[in-house]
């Protein structure tokens, strides 16, 4: 016994060593406070922006219809030169099968805008029909420049907001922590190779999500409730989120003396921001149905290229869009995204809870990615960034969803020829995630002494090098060899499979995850009555 208890003591020791080598290592970034931490992981963060921007972009140099960077600008070019009843309808000035406007309103404004200062510095490059494939240095560089200062000054606030919000609150989180999820927040490397490589601004509507989250979290429901209301208005993949937003301020209200009082508050504050931005379309039938039309585009069918979702994979198998018409894939694809949902959204109208609410925006955004209408491969990032916040709590899926994230645009990258900045922003990922402060709090040396667990860790560690490898050779083989020509998207194809069987499982562990924090409440409130 004696021997135990000493044995136990030297554990314990080298453990509190352990943290404090760790805070050792990064005193010299914690030391200041969050706002100095956030200061220098920003300044870090842009400069990585700004070495990915030096890269190509969708679509360089390939008339007629180039790619997404000649979308954003021909939107800038529209809302310029155009009235704003003709943004989204077709005619002589604005054609819209050359990438007509297909987000909501607020996408147009920040076109709009972003459009004054590209005529301010170059005039040529948002002239109306003349500046279409318009790809000057000078043009190029006000362009990057527009997604630079749109995550300047909306997805960075963001994030500082949900960190001290987040941080706050958690008495038990170190300095350490803290750095560790301000950089894997700013440094997420999908989010970065979609916005300042492939060229879109997703950063806009994911910062106003991340600081709907916030208020969320620190008992601003109005305030969370005009900030998602933006973020809907800004793309309309913003409603990935809108169940858990939904069902957890619901089950808030529920709980009150006055639900209804607290329901009307929300409502009224979500329609006053919709009737805001919305506006110039809400005096005609005819503009507001032709906005909405260009937001859902049905006529693509339920999905596109090689995306690691449920209708894709499965259509290996079973041809969806041979069996079924357009309307009736609508409606089984609409069934299955609300019940994957559901449980989610029971869960949160029975125990809302601030956990309950970060896990329910992962399952819901999971459930629209997996099962939703027409997704994309750059759809990923919307079940990343609820992973990205609860990067902490569950820091092995995590991982786990961004290299598999990464990999399922793996094809879309190479086609952007975005290939080195993919594998150094993989590269820097594993070494910020590993870095000593990464850890959750807990010191590496900090396991049990159990000989079971020894061999569960070695299980765990031969699998996932194995994966890992496979993946790589993977990578290797998409680079170096050409796919038979009878299967010309075997490769792609073969990626999807695996990214869908990853995602499929997380999805699982996460739900069943989020109803777990149900059997703990219940088990608190039991304790309180004892």
């Amino acid at each position: 016994m004696g021997k135990k208890k000493e044995k136990k003591e030297i554990n314990e020791k080298v453990d509190v060593e352990a943290v404090e080598i760790e805070d050792d290592t990064w005193w010299w970034l914690t030391h200041k406070g969050i706002g100095a931490t956030f200061l220098c992981i920003s300044v870090f963060a842009l400069l990585v922006r700004v070495a990915v921007s030096l890269h190509p972009y969708s679509g360089a140099g390939s008339p007629p219809k180039f790619g997404d960077y000649e979308a954003q600008r021909h939107w800038m070019e529209i809302t310029l030169n155009l009235p704003v009843l003709e943004w989204y309808r077709n005619s002589t000035g604005n054609d819209l099968s050359y990438w007509g406007l297909d987000y909501p309103p607020l996408t147009a404004y920040q076109s709009y805008f972003h459009g004054l200062f590209l005529r301010f510095f170059d005039p040529d490059s948002v002239s109306l029909f003349t500046s279409r494939g318009y790809e000057t240095y000078v043009g190029k560089l006000l362009m990057r420049w527009t997604v630079l200062s749109s995550d300047t000054l909306i997805f960075f606030p963001a994030i500082f907001y949900f960190a001290f919000v987040y941080h706050s609150s958690c008495h038990s989180s170190r300095k350490n922590d803290c750095a560790w999820h301000i950089a894997m927040l700013l440094l997420n490397p999908c989010l970065i190779l979609i916005d300042h490589g492939h060229f879109q601004y997703n950063c806009i509507s994911l910062g106003l999500t991340v600081a709907a989250i916030a208020a969320i979290l620190s008992q601003r429901e109005l305030l969370a409730s005009c900030l998602f209301t933006l973020a809907l208005s800004h793309k309309q993949m913003s409603v990935y989120y809108a169940p858990a937003f939904f069902s957890h301020l619901l089950g808030k209200c529920l709980r009150r003396k006055n639900p209804i009082h607290g329901v009307a508050k929300l409502g009224l504050t979500v329609l006053g921001t919709f009737t805001v931005v919305w506006w110039p379309y809400l005096h005609s039938t005819d503009a507001l149905l032709g906005v909405l039309s260009r937001l859902a585009p049905f006529e693509r069918g339920i999905y596109e290229d090689y995306v690691a979702n449920f209708w894709c994979t499965s259509s290996v198998i079973i041809k969806w869009k041979r069996l079924f018409s357009v309307h009736s894939l609508k409606f089984i694809s609409l069934t299955a995204t609300v019940l994957t949902c559901l449980p989610s959204m029971v869960q949160q109208v029975m125990a809302p809870s601030s956990r309950g609410f970060l896990y329910g925006l992962l399952n819901s955004s999971f459930a629209f990615y997996l099962f939703s209408f027409q997704v994309h491969e750059k759809s990923i990032l919307l079940p990343l960034l609820p992973a990205s916040l609860l990067a902490l709590e569950e820091r092995r899926p995590f991982k786990w969803l961004m290299f598999y994230g990464l990999f399922s645009m793996f094809p879309l990258l190479c086609r952007d020829k975005l290939v080195l900045p993919y594998f150094a922003l993989h590269a820097l990922f594993m070494l910020l995630y590993h870095a000593p402060c990464g850890h959750g709090g807990r010191p590496r040396n900090a396991r049990p002494n159990n000989t079971k667990f020894d061999y569960f860790d070695s299980f765990k560690t031969f699998m996932n090098g194995f994966i890992y490898l496979s993946s790589f050779i993977l990578h290797i083989v998409y680079l170096t060899m050409h796919p038979p020509e009878k299967f010309p998207y075997l490769f792609e194809a073969i990626i999807m499979l695996i990214c869908f069987y990853q995602f499929a499982l997380l999805a699982f562990y996460t739900n069943v995850k989020q109803w777990s924090l149900l059997e703990h409440s219940t088990t608190e409130e039991e304790k309180k009555l004892i």
